[in-house]
């Protein structure tokens, strides 16, 4: 069996896998222990974020033509890819909070809707919160106006009330 035909299916399953992908990040992970390797994957799956090692041969066929052919500068040495479909700044931000803890993981650099970052990017990137919270920011920061809204209006009708009542009540003495 030839090497050729051998690789072919690695390619396809990296190629299948960045396909839906919207942000793609490498990290050096030499270093890392067992069990601090177990747990930045659980972190990351738990986040809905694909991470795998791949040969970086591989990844550079596979990335061909694609908006990730960027980080075929960073394919060096041994590298770990992170894939996110929905949450694009999910795999940055786990990984550099990670980092913190395990100095050994180095983040390489990433392509997040097409355009790339290097090191300090990926950092800035990280900083950025979930979907879900800024969602959630967002409405929040909508409801307060319309709640003070009504808050006030309610208050309006209160003391219009309150005056129409001392207002009758000395009529009827």
């Amino acid at each position: 069996m030839a090497k050729v035909e051998i690789k072919a299916p690695i390619v396809e399953e990296i190629s299948a896998k960045i396909k839906d992908a919207k942000a793609a990040l490498l990290v050096d992970h030499r270093g890392l222990t067992v069990e601090q390797d177990t747990e930045l994957r659980k972190q990351l799956r738990e986040a809905g974020v694909v991470y795998k090692v791949y040969k970086n041969t591989m990844m550079k066929r596979a990335f061909e033509g694609t908006d990730f052919a960027q980080l075929d500068q960073l394919l060096d040495g041994p590298s770990a890819l992170a894939l996110a479909t929905d949450d694009v700044t999910a795999p940055a931000r786990i990984i550099c909070e990670f980092a913190k803890k395990a100095d050994k993981l180095e983040v390489k650099g990433a392509v997040v809707e097409g355009k790339f970052y290097d090191i300090d990017g990926v950092k800035e990137l990280s900083a950025i919160p979930s979907r879900e919270v800024l969602l959630s920011r967002l409405l929040g920061s909508m409801q307060s106006p319309i709640t003070n809204f009504a808050r006030v209006i309610k208050q309006i009708a209160e003391k219009q009330d309150n005056g129409a009542a001392t207002e009758e009540a000395p009529a009827e003495a």
